[in-house]
C-alpha cells in the first residue's frame, strides 16, 4: 500500500492530499450565525463537512487513499469496514476510481448509510456487532480475494486526507484561537491537528467525543491508550474501541485537550442547527459543535472553527431515539 512504511503523517502529506483531492472533493462551505456568537460570546466559524461528497469529512481520506494505489493493487480491489461514512467514501471514492469496493458494515447501520452505499455500486457485507470482530472479518476478505485493506482511520493517506479540512478551514477563516474537532477513531483530530498546528500553531485544537464513548479522551489524560467495548450513543460513527496506533501518538502531539458530551446534550444540538443553521447534521458530527453549544467548552472573546463533520441522518431512527430519551 501506498506509504504504508509510513509511521507517522506531516504537514507535506496535507498538502499533497489536498492537491489530489482538488476538484474531486467539495471545498465545503464555512457557516456563521450572529445568534450563536451571542450566545457563545466567541466568534463561530461552522466547517459543513455534512455537505461534503457522501455527506461526511470521510470522502477526502478514501479517495485520498485508493487514489495512490498501484494499478495492480486497484485491479484487486479494497475492502474496508464501517458504520456508514468511511463506507459510502470508500464506495464512491472506488466508483470514481473504476475500483472494486467491499464493506464490511454491522447489520444494525443506519439505513440510509446502508442503502447509500450500495447505491455507490460497493458490495456490503453485514455482520453482528456480537458476535464478530470487524476487522477480522474484512481481514478474510482481503485474503480471500487479494484485496487492500483501507482502514476508517488508522492509516496514513486516510489522516492526511482529513487533514485537509482544517487546512481549507484555516484558509479560509484566518486567525482561529480554538478549533474544536468530533473524535472517534481519531482519523480527522489527529490529521486536523497536524494542519492547525502547521497553519496556526498558537490555535488550540480540543476533540471531542461521546461521554458513553470517552476512551480518547481517557487515553489523552492518562497518556496509555483505552480500550471501550460496543459503546451505546446515538452517536453511531464514534463507537470505535480505541484510538489507533497512528492516531493516538498524533492526537498526543497536536491536541491541547478532549472533551465529551451527553446523547441528550447532543439531541439539543441537533435541532439547534437545524432550526438556527438550516443544516442537517447526524449525531456524530455534531459533537464539537455540541461542546460549544452546551458551554462544555468555553471560549469568550475568541475566534472558533467548529467541524461538522457529517449529515446522514437515519431520521426515523433519530426520532425514536429522541422520543425514548425524553422518556
Amino acid at each position: 500500500m501506498s506509504n504504508s512504511s509510513r509511521v507517522s503523517v506531516s504537514y507535506a502529506d496535507i498538502q499533497a492530499a489536498a492537491a489530489r483531492l482538488a476538484g474531486i472533493a467539495h471545498q465545503t462551505p464555512v457557516l456563521t450565525s450572529r445568534l450563536i456568537d451571542e450566545q457563545t460570546q466567541a466568534v463561530v466559524f461552522f466547517k459543513a463537512e455534512n455537505l461534503q461528497r457522501t455527506g461526511s469529512f470521510k470522502f477526502r481520506g478514501a479517495y485520498n487513499a485508493i487514489a495512490q494505489l498501484t494499478p495492480e493493487q486497484q485491479h484487486c480491489g479494497v475492502v474496508t469496514y464501517s458504520s456508514g461514512n468511511h463506507a459510502q467514501a470508500v464506495a464512491l471514492a472506488g466508483q470514481l476510481l473504476g475500483v472494486k469496493t467491499t464493506i464490511v458494515m454491522p447489520e444494525d447501520a443506519p439505513a440510509v448509510k446502508l442503502d447509500a452505499t450500495r447505491g455507490y455500486g460497493a458490495n456490503v457485507l453485514l455482520y453482528d456487532r456480537a458476535e464478530a470482530i470487524r476487522e477480522q472479518v474484512a481481514q478474510q476478505v482481503c485474503t480471500e480475494q487479494g484485496a487492500v485493506l483501507i482502514p476508517p482511520y488508522n492509516h496514513p493517506d486516510i489522516i492526511a486526507g482529513q487533514g485537509t479540512v482544517a487546512k481549507e478551514l484555516h484558509e479560509a477563516v484566518p486567525d482561529l484561537d480554538l478549533l474544536l474537532v468530533c473524535c472517534g477513531g481519531g482519523g480527522l483530530l489527529s490529521g486536523c491537528g497536524i494542519a492547525t498546528k502547521a497553519i496556526a500553531p498558537n490555535c488550540r485544537v480540543i476533540g471531542v467525543e461521546p461521554q458513553a464513548g470517552n476512551d480518547a479522551t481517557r487515553s489523552f489524560y492518562s497518556k496509555t491508550l483505552q480500550t471501550v467495548a460496543n459503546p451505546q450513543t446515538i452517536a453511531d460513527g464514534a463507537r470505535t474501541a480505541s484510538l489507533g496506533s497512528l492516531t493516538f501518538p498524533l492526537v498526543l502531539q497536536h491536541v491541547n485537550a478532549m472533551a465529551t458530551v451527553s446523547d441528550r446534550q447532543l439531541l439539543k444540538t441537533l435541532l439547534f442547527l437545524g432550526e438556527r443553521l438550516k443544516v442537517v447534521v447526524e449525531p456524530t458530527g455534531a459533537l464539537a459543535a455540541t461542546a460549544l453549544l452546551e458551554e462544555v467548552v468555553t471560549a469568550p472573546k475568541q475566534r472558533v472553527g467548529v467541524i461538522l463533520s457529517g449529515g446522514n441522518v437515519d431520521l426515523p431512527q433519530l426520532l425514536q431515539t429522541t422520543a425514548e430519551l425524553r422518556d
